[in-house]
C-alpha cells in the first residue's frame, strides 16, 4: 500500500509540471544605453577619454583599429523580436571626429 501511495504521489508531482500554462520570459537588455542628449554633448576635437566619460565604455573596441568605438544596445521583450541600437564613434588621432547612429525610437530600459 505504501508503495502504491508513493507511486501516485510521484506521478502527481510529474504531471503537475506538465500542466503549467507557460514559462515566464523576462525582458533582456544588453549593452550601452546612449541617449540623444548624451550624443548632443559630443564636440569635434574632444579627446577619446572625454567621449568615454559621456557615453561610457564602448561595448566593442577594435584592438587593431582604434579610430572607432562601437556602442551597441539590444533589447528583447519577453522572448519577442530583438531591437537593436548602434552607434559608431569615429576618431582622428584620438580626437572625436563624428558619429553614426541608428537609435531606437524609445529606449525600453526597465
Amino acid at each position: 500500500m505504501q508503495k502504491l501511495t508513493a507511486i501516485v504521489f510521484i506521478s502527481i508531482l510529474f504531471l503537475s509540471g506538465c500542466s503549467f500554462p507557460g514559462v515566464y520570459k523576462i525582458n533582456v537588455q544588453q549593452g550601452n544605453i546612449v541617449t540623444d542628449a548624451e550624443l548632443a554633448q559630443l564636440a569635434e576635437g574632444m579627446p577619446k577619454s572625454q567621449v568615454r566619460a559621456i557615453l561610457g565604455t564602448p561595448l566593442v573596441s577594435n584592438p587593431v583599429d582604434s579610430s572607432r568605438d562601437y556602442y551597441v544596445y539590444t533589447f528583447q521583450r519577453r522572448g519577442g523580436d530583438i531591437e537593436e541600437q548602434r552607434i559608431v564613434v569615429h576618431y582622428d588621432d584620438e580626437q572625436y571626429s563624428h558619429h553614426e547612429a541608428k537609435l531606437l525610437e524609445e529606449t525600453p530600459a526597465y
